[in-house]
Order: C-alpha cells, then sequence, then structure tokens
C-alpha cells in the first residue's frame, strides 16, 4: 500500500485520543502543529483529549503548554489520588495495626536496648551500660504495666476502627446525598462504603478552569456555573466560524445509563453532521448526537466533566439532559471510553472529513524482548491496563480510518513509561531515570515534528506547490 499524501487542500481533523497524562502529550503536539501552521478543520476527542479539543477549537491551545498551564500545575499533584475517605480509612488502618503490634514493637526495643548493655559492659562501658539496663526495664515496665497491655491498647484499637468505619459511613452517606436519586441507591450499603476508588476532582476542576480563562478573556469574574461557561464557549466559537484558529469539534463520551455513545458537535454550516444519517445498531440518531449550538449548549462543560471520568476507577459524573432534548430532563450518568477513537472516526466520516491526524499517549504494541517489570500497587496497575486498551483502541482507530480517509497520520511515542496516573512523572526503567510529565509534552512536540510535520506535511505541500 502507498504511503498516504498530506494535502492542505482537504478537510483535516485532528483526533485526541487517550486519558490522564495523555493531555500532556496532546498539548506538545498540538504546539507544534499551531507553529508548523498545519491547516485544521475540526478537533476531535475523547478523555483529557476533550480539554485539548476544547481549547484548540477556540485558538486557545497556547494556555495548555504554557508555563502556567493546567499540565504544568502544582495542582497535579491532587489529580486522579484516592479517595478522601479511602485515605483517612487507611491512615485508620494503620494507625490500628501499630497498636496491635505495639507491645511486640516494645519488646523488640527493649531486647535491643539489652543487648547493647551487654556489649558494653563487655567493653568496660559501665555507665552506659548500666543506663541502658535502666532503659530495658523501664520498657519492660511499660510494656506490662496492668493498665496499658490488656486496658489501653485494645480500647485504643476498637477506636481506631470505630473512627475508620464512621469515615466511611459518613463518605457514603454524603455520597448518596450528592446522588439525589433512589434509583442509585439501590443495592447493599456496603459497597457505598467503597465507591469508586479515585477522585477526578483534579483534573476536572484544574481543566474546566483552563476553559473558563479563555472564554472569559480579560474579565476577572469568578467562575459561573458549567451551563454559562458552555453558552459562552459555544457563542464565542460560532461566533468566529471563519476566523484563524477557529475549528469545528467533536468531543464523544459514553452514557452508562442509556449503554450509549454520546457525540457533541459545534460544526460550521458547511460540515454540519447530518442528523438523519443513521449508525449500525438500534434507536434514533437524536439519542446520540447532540447538536451543541442548540439548547444543548449548556451541557459542553459536562462533555469534559464525563471525559475525564475513567470506567471503575473514578466516579461517573452525573449530566441533566434539557427538557426538550430527547431523553426528556434525564439525569445520566457519563464517563469515557477507551474505544471512542474509532466512534469519532465514523462520525467524522459522515461531517465529509477528508484526512485525519490521530494524537495519543500510547506506544505501539509491544514486540518480543520489549516486557518490563510489573507494577504492584493498585493505582499504577489499573493505569497499565487503561494504557494497554488505549494502544488496542488507537490500533482499531487507523484501520477504521484507512478505509474512510485519503489520509490518515499518526503521531505516538516509539517509547513513553508514563502512566495515565502518573502525573508526577515516573521511572523509566528502559533509561534508569526519572521522567516528568514536562518531558512527556516536550515528547509530543517532538515527536509531531518528526512522525508528522517533516516527514509527510512539509513534503506534501511542497508536492502542492509544484
Amino acid at each position: 500500500m502507498p504511503e498516504p499524501t498530506y494535502s492542505p487542500r482537504l478537510r483535516t481533523a485532528i483526533v485526541f485520543c487517550g486519558a490522564g497524562t495523555a493531555g500532556a502529550y496532546q498539548a506538545g503536539a498540538l504546539r507544534a502543529l499551531t507553529e508548523a501552521g498545519i491547516k485544521v478543520d475540526v478537533m476531535a476527542a475523547h478523555g483529557a483529549g476533550v480539554a485539548t479539543a476544547l481549547c484548540g477549537a477556540i485558538d486557545g491551545g497556547a494556555r495548555l503548554w504554557s508555563p502556567d498551564g493546567p499540565w504544568q500545575s502544582p495542582r497535579l499533584r491532587a489529580a486522579y489520588r484516592w479517595r478522601e475517605a479511602l485515605r483517612l480509612g487507611g491512615f485508620g488502618l494503620l494507625a490500628a495495626a501499630l497498636l496491635i503490634v505495639s507491645p511486640l514493637l516494645i519488646m523488640v526495643f527493649a531486647a535491643a536496648v539489652y543487648a547493647i548493655a551487654l556489649l558494653a559492659a563487655l567493653i568496660n562501658l559501665q555507665d552506659v551500660s548500666a543506663r541502658l539496663v535502666d532503659l530495658f526495664r523501664w520498657s519492660i515496665s511499660i510494656l506490662f504495666s496492668p493498665p496499658i497491655l490488656p486496658t489501653i491498647v485494645p480500647r485504643s484499637v476498637v477506636l481506631a476502627l470505630l473512627v475508620v468505619l464512621g469515615i466511611l459511613v459518613t463518605a457514603a452517606v454524603k455520597a448518596m446525598r450528592q446522588e439525589r436519586s433512589r434509583r442509585r441507591w439501590q443495592g447493599s450499603f456496603w459497597w457505598h462504603l467503597v465507591g469508586s476508588p479515585l477522585e477526578p476532582d483534579e483534573p476536572e476542576n484544574l481543566l474546566v478552569d483552563a476553559l473558563w480563562a479563555l472564554v472569559r478573556g480579560a474579565s476577572t469574574e469568578p467562575r459561573p456555573p458549567s451551563a454559562e461557561i458552555g453558552r459562552r464557549y459555544v457563542d464565542l466559537l460560532t461566533d468566529n466560524f471563519g476566523q484563524p484558529g477557529f475549528r469545528g469539534l467533536l468531543i464523544a463520551v459514553h452514557d452508562l445509563d442509556a449503554r450509549r455513545d454520546l457525540v457533541g458537535t459545534v460544526m460550521p454550516p458547511e460540515m454540519h453532521v447530518p442528523m438523519a444519517a443513521r449508525r449500525k445498531g438500534p434507536g434514533p440518531r437524536e439519542a446520540e448526537l447532540f447538536d451543541l449550538t442548540g439548547i444543548q449548549k449548556e451541557l459542553v462543560v459536562d462533555f469534559l466533566k464525563g471525559a475525564v471520568r475513567l470506567p471503575v476507577a473514578s466516579a461517573p459524573h452525573v449530566m441533566q439532559f434539557p427538557t426538550e432534548s430527547f431523553w426528556r430532563g434525564e439525569s445520566h450518568r457519563l464517563c469515557d471510553r477507551p474505544e471512542l477513537p474509532a466512534r469519532l472516526i465514523e462520525e467524522m466520516a459522515t461531517a465529509g472529513i477528508e484526512q485525519v491526524v490521530l494524537i495519543g499517549p500510547a506506544p505501539p504494541a509491544a514486540v518480543p524482548h520489549g516486557m518490563r517489570s510489573k507494577p504492584l500497587d493498585l493505582r499504577s496497575r489499573m493505569g497499565e491496563v487503561l494504557r494497554s486498551i488505549e494502544t488496542a483502541a488507537l490500533h482499531d482507530a487507523w484501520n477504521a480510518a484507512l478505509t474512510r480517509f485519503s489520509g490518515v497520520f499518526v503521531i505516538r511515542p516509539d517509547h513513553n513509561p508514563i502512566g495515565p496516573f502518573e502525573f508526577g512523572g515516573a521511572y523509566d526503567e528502559a533509561s534508569d531515570r526519572h521522567r516528568s510529565l514536562q518531558e512527556l509534552l516536550q515528547q509530543g512536540y517532538d515527536d509531531a515534528y518528526r512522525q508528522f510535520i517533516e516527514p509527510v506535511a512539509a513534503v506534501g505541500e511542497r508536492v502542492e506547490a509544484i
């Protein structure tokens, strides 16, 4: 098969793929494409890329890679951390465990002191030996004091366990109240204590703040409700269609309650995604495709919040549809789905896109002798599974795009040790050093030049000129 040829005359879309730290890699790649003057007609995305697409569609990509941008913010240290209730409960269980083994620790300490005292006596350090023996006697007296071992330690352990249970119960009741839905209270109360393990508040708030900073312009007004941000965003984009840096938008999330992918679009009239077009499967087109330029413009930020919620790992975002929409004011739970790039490819083909650039942080599938040691902590293991699915999803989207577009190009790292949840960077076993998120952003920039701009876009533009 001949290599695809890039042409700036064709309608071009960028598809941002991946979750979590993928946003940093995408920001670096978008910076390179912007500097090189690559013509882009549509920004499409799922997951962390929804924020990249939202900012890039209104000529605000510079906000993403600036030093004070979201991907270099210290607030990322709290991104996808363990839920507060689980963190506090973990500390409580650790305290209870230390209390249980405290007698053994005191015995070990006393035995060590006594051994040192004997050594001191052997080398004629009688004063030191005497003080150490006194310390040994004092430790033993504390351990076997009647109030300590049989009374205080057991009661302290019970108190610590009660505190842990109280924290979990309080968190579960609070979550149930926030749901405001009796339908979601069904099931054993004990599962509400556990819930989803990771908090999505960051990077959610960080990315919404970045979007609001672009929408408000020079204004200093505080961040309004999500619906107002969405309305102002869509008005800004539609009012500037045709201006440099303003492009069509196509973003996707997954609806857990409807068991459907939801696709939101803000397109110029000549590229409007046809509502009459039907994809394979039951149900009307209106159930999945949302024209965000109409009454549903207030849902833009809800799409962003749902996109940063990961399946199972974090609680889904609850979005209420307008009463005039297909879903008649229902409240549905939204999250990301790693396989969404293929759905985005399908929608872009319907919109008349002719060539696409896929951008994702997942490296190619492994080859022989490419295995590395596996992480032990649960969060890193969840990230490993997610990254593996993203690799397969990017490959599937590439194959699906080859049959629909005249040009399909991919920007991805050859090697990326930073997992979706490792916002503080990660140890790179292959190079025996620590890799930071800023390096991942720079890697996206370098890969865009090395894999697309210099060998493909520059050559294609020269051929067009000839």
